[in-house]
């Protein structure tokens, strides 16, 4: 697993990490299986695990199954609510969870973001949080995005990136590279869109001679190829879909012409 330094900030992240949107709100058995799940990505060298308070119970279960275990790990999480009181209050639960230190705090699609930026400014001065981040899933909001970074107050994003999705490419990546600011991909697999409609095996045969052994790994090492991202956060619930994903991770990349044809196979998705 190639690992990246996270913009100007002083944390080296795997290329391949782990979402927990819609696998970790579980209970009970559910919630033992993704104990496996995390096993699996730590032994092929996943190592950052993102999480929200948006995604249910996934904070309070991913904690539990990294028990004994969080000192491997770089967690992201972040803060999502209207009210800053809230925000205070999500904070400390987070804090409470993985062991007084949360490695990412982002605030959640800009929700109140001028009411939390200094609450998150202040942990990170205490040493509670590492680095502070923004992030956001709409088009539309990556105008107001882009006028957060220059701002100067936050050191990464998180940002939707695909090889059908290539808005970012236009002015964020260019200007998160400009300022030097991590940048961890969410919906690099299209949200299981682009992963579910698989080329052909004489369509991928190309691939092989970058390690590319699936569909999937394809698309991720598609997005980590960019250099100016540094993590791809798939999100899944089953160990052998972490082994598989995290292998994306080992170079070669692909070089130009090979991104424009794996686009090209994503587009007919």
């Amino acid at each position: 697993m190639e690992h990246r330094s996270f913009g100007g900030t002083r944390i080296d992240v795997p290329v391949i990490g782990m979402g927990t949107w819609q696998t970790f709100d579980v209970r009970g058995r559910d919630e033992r299986d993704r104990r496996g799940v995390v096993e699996a990505a730590l032994a092929a060298g996943t190592t950052l695990f993102d999480t929200s308070p948006m995604y249910g119970r996934s904070e309070e279960v991913l904690a539990r199954v990294l028990e004994g275990r969080r000192d491997r790990v770089i967690l992201a999480d972040k803060v999502w609510t209207p009210s800053a009181e809230e925000g205070r209050a999500q904070a400390r639960r987070a804090l409470a969870w993985y062991g007084g230190v949360v490695d990412v705090y982002q605030i959640h699609n800009l929700v109140a973001w001028r009411e939390h930026l200094p609450m998150l400014e202040d942990l990170r001065a205490r040493g509670a949080v590492r680095v502070v981040g923004a992030t956001h899933y709409q088009h539309a909001a990556f105008g107001e995005l882009m006028d957060v970074m220059r701002g100067g107050r936050i050191g990464m994003i998180q940002i939707p990136y695909n090889a059908a999705d290539r808005l970012v490419e236009r002015d964020v990546l260019p200007l998160a590279a400009e300022l030097r600011l991590g940048v961890l991909v969410m919906k690099p697999l299209g949200s299981g869109r682009l992963a579910g409609r698989v080329p052909a095996a004489h369509e991928l045969a190309s691939l092989e001679r970058f390690g590319v052994r699936s569909w999937a790994q394809a698309l991720l090492k598609w997005i980590v190829s960019d250099p100016r991202v540094h993590c791809a956060i798939p999100a899944t619930s089953k160990a052998a879909r972490a082994t598989e994903n995290a292998a994306a991770g080992d170079p070669p990349w692909f070089d130009p012409d090979i991104r424009e044809y794996v686009a090209r196979l994503a587009a007919r998705a």
